[in-house]
């Protein structure tokens, strides 16, 4: 069950989502909730009872140390946190949560619950996966829609993946179900670079999904660290002729697949980028 009482009235609040775990190659999407809490000082709303949804033997609780005591036992769970970023009239309502091990669809409906009670109407899934795609190109991002007018409308590369799925895909789909617009934004991760973190992958989530909330997303530190993130692969792939010649093929294979110059589309999301952020500094 989940405590609804005593939950604030949000003003036109959108709903932006995240999961650890398998949704989360390289906790590209993870991050950018962990980034968005900090940056816009997110304060807690509710969070899911544990017990309902995780197997304690896979997901372990976390203990925390003073002096040698125990001091607290932090429970996996999935939280859900209030924001609202400077120079916006409405709130944002940040879902950062652990994939559950039990009882997907009863999770979903407490999720949807909760939206409603907060008067969430939309929301954007965010998750990363591992592909061929080589590490030093833009990341893509593809994405699905609970319909075709929200896929055109948010400019949406759809993603053709038929198979297993996770969290997020059975979510955004519990939304369509229950007449709620959601759309899932996925980044591409070098599946030859999987460990974590992976900065550029959450930098190329946060543009996006700054396209399509048209919210100028703060980038803090983010941008230097995914170049150095980058640089870093580079020195490892120099190391390896085998890695090295295999990134080349990624790169060549790529490019053949892509317009030699930029769209339209792209051209005149980054010059909306540019007068969004240009406007937020302006209001400061």
């Amino acid at each position: 069950m989940i405590e609804l009482e005593g939950l604030p009235e949000l003003v036109d609040p959108v709903l932006i989502a995240a999961f650890e775990g398998w949704n989360d190659a390289g906790e590209a999407s993870s991050g950018v909730i962990a980034h968005l809490e900090s940056a816009w000082k997110a304060e807690p709303l509710v969070a899911l009872d544990p017990d309902d949804y995780y197997d304690f033997q896979v997901t372990r609780p976390v203990v925390e140390m003073g002096d040698g005591l125990t001091r607290s036992i932090i429970w996996p769970t999935t939280r859900l946190l209030r924001a609202r970023p400077p120079g916006l009239d409405h709130d944002v309502v940040l879902l950062r949560g652990i994939e559950p091990n039990m009882r997907w669809r009863s999770f979903c409906a407490d999720i949807i619950e909760v939206c409603r009670e907060l008067g969430v109407e939309f929301a954007v899934m965010l998750g990363a996966l591992l592909n061929d795609s080589p590490h030093t190109r833009p990341v893509p991002v593809i994405g699905g829609a609970t319909d075709e007018g929200l896929a055109r409308s948010t400019n949406l590369e759809l993603s053709r993946y038929e198979g297993p799925t996770g969290i997020v895909g059975v979510l955004q789909h519990a939304f369509g179900e229950a007449g709620l617009s959601a759309i899932s934004l996925w980044a591409s991760v070098p599946h030859y670079v999987a460990q974590p973190p992976n900065p550029k992958a959450t930098v190329a989530l946060l543009r996006r999904l700054e396209d399509v909330l048209e919210i100028p997303m703060p980038l803090g530190d983010l941008d230097e660290e995914a170049r150095a993130w980058e640089r870093g692969v580079d020195e490892l792939a120099s190391q390896d002729s085998e890695v090295a010649e295999y990134v080349k093929e990624l790169e060549e294979r790529k490019d053949a697949a892509e317009l030699p110059e930029a769209s339209g589309d792209a051209i005149a999301a980054e010059f909306e980028r540019y007068l969004r952020h240009r406007d937020t500094d302006t209001d400061s």
